[in-house]
């Protein structure tokens, strides 16, 4: 038997089984396309990354918890959205890169 050069067979499979392995949830193309808006040009699922921002993000103040804002959550998922690609797709994954690991400083009022 002659081994498969075909590239599911090598990389993509492989890597979608250890993406479920490690906890991520698999969707299907037609799904993608939905939560994309319907449009190929959205690299964004947003719903899912309006979820998750939700989910992993708080402010702690006087040993308490608060949630971000919605109105905090969109204009991440803005920022995400507006990266510099008319820069070059090197300054866009710079901006990116440093959005996911630095953070942005979004105001809100804690009542």
């Amino acid at each position: 038997m002659n081994p498969s050069y075909i590239e599911d067979h090598i990389s993509q499979i492989p890597a979608l089984q250890l993406l479920i392995k490690m906890g991520y949830q698999y969707i299907s193309p037609d799904e993608a396309m939905e939560l994309r808006g319907g449009r190929t040009s959205n690299v964004l699922l947003e719903p899912i990354l309006k979820k998750q921002l939700e989910k992993i993000n708080s402010i702690q103040y006087k040993d308490k918890e608060f949630s971000f804002s919605d109105s905090n959550i969109n204009s991440a998922i803005i920022a995400l959205r507006e990266l510099p690609i008319q820069d070059g797709f090197i300054k866009a994954n710079q901006a990116f890169y440093d959005l996911i690991t630095l953070g942005k400083s979004l105001e809100q009022t804690i009542l």
